[in-house]
């Protein structure tokens, strides 16, 4: 099995290919190693020390480390880890767990303006930014502000500011005269 590595913009992530899925459909989240426990990919991720954060989409995996480790020093173990899990067999998702389609349920009033937003993130937004490791789902949307929903290589990343107000917020108002803001949250 080969992996391939691709750096991101932020440069404590790092994008996994394992040139097969990772998974079918969705994404996955993992902020700490606590909230693994629905992945035994992810959790022999964490067991690398200095891994901090472990995100899957279709075909990739990214993992976030701390500050004070060199990717030198932990990319050999991450490798291990994604090839000791795939040659075991055993599935990336433990169990009835599903990977998450990303947005936030809206009903009510605004709820034709937030199918616009979610559809313009899903085929303008989202695949721009699975190609640099991550992924933006929908928080919410309350009086023209949009709540944005950052993971993976988003998450944390020293451009996503930019990224966010330049690109999606411009992206957003141009097409639904609604929207007057994009703001990140955290989950």
């Amino acid at each position: 099995m080969f992996i391939q590595t691709e750096s991101t913009p932020n440069p404590a992530t790092l994008k996994f290919l394992p040139g097969q899925a990772v998974l079918g459909t969705g994404t996955a989240d993992f902020p700490s190693a606590e909230t693994a426990g629905a992945s035994p990919l992810a959790q022999r991720i964490f067991a690398v020390n200095g891994v901090t954060g472990v995100f899957f989409g279709g075909d990739f995996v990214t993992v976030t480390k701390s500050e004070d480790v060199e990717w030198d020093h932990i990319k050999p173990g991450i490798l291990g880890a994604i090839m000791e899990h795939f040659q075991s067999g055993q599935p990336v998702m433990a169990g009835d767990s599903e990977a998450a389609s990303g947005h936030a349920d809206h009903d009510g009033p605004d709820s034709e303006i937030v199918g616009q937003i979610k559809e313009l993130l899903d085929t303008r937004v989202r695949p721009a930014v699975a190609q640099d490791g991550g992924d933006i789902t929908f928080h919410g949307f309350d009086r023209g502000v949009v709540y944005l929903h950052m993971q993976g290589a988003c998450a944390g990343c020293p451009s996503s500011t930019l990224t966010l107000k330049m690109g999606i917020e411009n992206l957003l108002r141009h097409y639904i005269p609604e929207v007057t803001e994009v703001r990140p949250v955290a989950v």
